[in-house]
């Protein structure tokens, strides 16, 4: 596995390494060793997979308030998608600043998503699928979400959005001069 950092301070693109042959390829898609090896220590708890019929389909902005904990290690297993994250760690140095990154089934990438970032993603392809690592469990008392619009985080989503659910459309936007998010 190849980890690439980000910008944003823990969170990594994790590339897959080819070992091909006449038969085809293999490659390790996860290993919490390595993970460790980049001061990430990550217990997988949960697995999600999220399967979108429509292209522009966008999930998010999603994230757990503490004490929940929801670090994520995602990966696209089929089709495309446009995937994004945004710090929201108090006292943080990129707080409110974000990334996007294509995952997908071609490419093979995957996302480590840190603990407080809120997360999200548009199909870039009808029928995309993601596998969500867990190093969480879901808690419904500590899911909050950002507006996937919202103009103080400025994020370019690649397409116009086909499908929104009515809880991710109806996020408050942000205060620019509120203090920061607990």
């Amino acid at each position: 596995m190849i980890f690439r950092e980000t910008k944003l301070a823990g969170a990594y693109i994790v590339e897959i390494e080819k070992q091909e042959d006449a038969r085809g390829f293999f490659a390790r898609t996860f290993c919490a060793v390595e993970l460790r090896r980049h001061g990430v220590d990550f217990q997988v708890v949960q697995a999600n997979i999220s399967h979108n019929h429509r292209k522009g389909t966008l999930r998010g902005m999603h994230y757990q308030a503490p004490p929940a904990r929801e670090p994520k290690f995602i990966r696209c297993i089929r089709g495309a998608v446009w995937d994004v994250i945004v710090d929201l760690r108090p006292g943080s140095a990129t707080y409110l600043q974000h990334i996007g990154v294509e995952l997908s089934a071609d490419n093979g990438r995957a996302i480590y998503v840190p603990d407080m970032f809120a997360h999200g993603n548009q199909a870039l392809a009808d029928g995309a699928e993601l596998l969500y690592l867990m190093g969480g469990p879901y808690s419904p008392d500590h899911a909050l979400g950002l507006r996937h619009d919202d103009p103080a985080i400025g994020i370019e989503w690649p397409l116009p959005v086909s499908v929104i659910h009515e809880k991710d459309r109806g996020w408050s936007l942000l205060q620019v001069n509120s203090p920061r998010l607990e």
